[in-house]
């Protein structure tokens, strides 16, 4: 496999969380076309959530930084929107750097959020969204 390829990473991301969803107790569902803005469904006790796949690796700092847009290219140049937060229920951060799935609300956030994984070097830990607290679907 191509570790580089954005679709095997993608791809990786959305199996990583479908497995990690069902460890949790969640029956998974997936959309029958790539063209819907979520990756797939999770069911748990009578609620639906349409989940957003996105794999992210640590930067050098330990951080993952997520971004609510989407991004693409085409002729004309590449283009980024954010995303129609009434679209998606979740977003899952796969980081192949953990092995863990991390999950994000993201109508409780602006257009982006970092998470740290690491603790930051001067030791705040006030005001600091940390991965572990994010490990578990709402």
């Amino acid at each position: 496999m191509d570790t580089h390829h954005t679709k095997h990473k993608g791809d990786l991301g959305v199996l990583k969380a479908q497995v990690d969803l069902f460890e949790q107790g969640f029956t998974i569902l997936a959309p029958m076309t790539e063209h819907a803005p979520f990756d797939l469904v999770a069911y748990k006790d009578g609620k639906f959530r349409r989940v957003q796949v996105k794999y992210r690796r640590l930067d050098r700092h330990g951080k993952l930084d997520i971004k609510f847009s989407t991004c693409w290219t085409d002729k004309n140049g590449t283009h980024t929107v954010p995303i129609d937060k009434s679209e998606v229920d979740l977003y899952c951060i796969y980081c192949p750097d953990t092995d863990g799935c991390y999950y994000l609300d993201p109508s409780i956030f602006g257009s982006n959020v970092t998470l740290r994984v690491e603790t930051p070097k001067n030791g705040q830990r006030k005001n600091i969204n940390f991965a572990a607290n994010f490990r578990r679907a709402p």
